[in-house]
């Protein structure tokens, strides 16, 4: 993970790409709105599946993460403040994208911890609507989410809600419409424009193209 840290810092100056670490093989950009970019990348001697994801808003990355083929939050590295974050496995309750393409319905009660040992409790679920939407060539299935995050004493400290995308291709999420469930008027549109490939123009840069500008990101590290 310290590999990849240095990397990304890399990658916030204004050059024109980003590379993967050293025997890691660059797979997808997805380009979203607000002003969102994702770079995914496989490694070798990760388990079958496993894929890191990061996160770019304009001013450069936000987050870099590790997920399994169910989409399990293994290992995540925020830059704003900068702290790792792991995941207790064995999950209570693990999301599971199988699980999910086979009922249509799962449900995830899992808590990550930083490196002090504090944690973060996510429950909730994602509920797939029977719909799809194509976007940039790319079949994604539409999908309904809420959760709650909760510190250890058991108190509320988010609730978010929504609608995104799953790509049963890739097995990865994608952004889609969200706000606070205090708040749902103030709806944030992340949805994803533009999935560009190795060879083709706009792959792996390290900056996204889409609502930037004057219009600042409302991307929360909550997720």
């Amino acid at each position: 993970m310290r590999a990849l840290v240095c990397v990304l810092a890399v990658a916030a100056t204004p050059v024109a790409a980003f590379d993967p670490p050293a025997g890691c093989e660059p797979k997808l950009t997805i380009q979203s709105r607000n002003c969102l970019m994702t770079n995914i990348w496989t490694c070798e001697g990760d388990a079958p599946g496993e894929q890191w994801m990061a996160l770019f808003d304009e001013n450069g990355p936000r987050r870099v993460r590790k997920v399994d083929a169910d989409f399990q939050w293994l290992e995540t590295f925020r830059f704003d403040p900068i702290r790792t974050q792991t995941m207790d496995i064995p999950a209570d309750d693990p999301g599971n994208l199988t699980e999910l393409f086979t009922t249509m319905n799962d449900t995830y009660d899992f808590i990550v911890r930083d490196e002090q040992g504090v944690g973060l409790r996510y429950v909730g679920y994602d509920k797939l609507t029977g719909e799809e939407t194509v976007v940039d060539g790319e079949v994604l299935k539409n999908t309904e989410y809420a959760f709650d995050v909760l510190d250890e004493s058991g108190r509320v400290l988010d609730q978010r809600e929504g609608r995104q995308f799953v790509s049963e291709q890739h097995r990865i999420f994608t952004f889609g419409l969200s706000w606070d469930r205090d708040a749902p008027e103030a709806v944030r549109d992340s949805s994803p424009v533009e999935f560009v490939y190795p060879g083709e123009p706009g792959f792996f840069p390290n900056r996204p193209i889409y609502d930037c500008g004057a219009l600042m990101s409302s991307y929360e590290v909550a997720e």
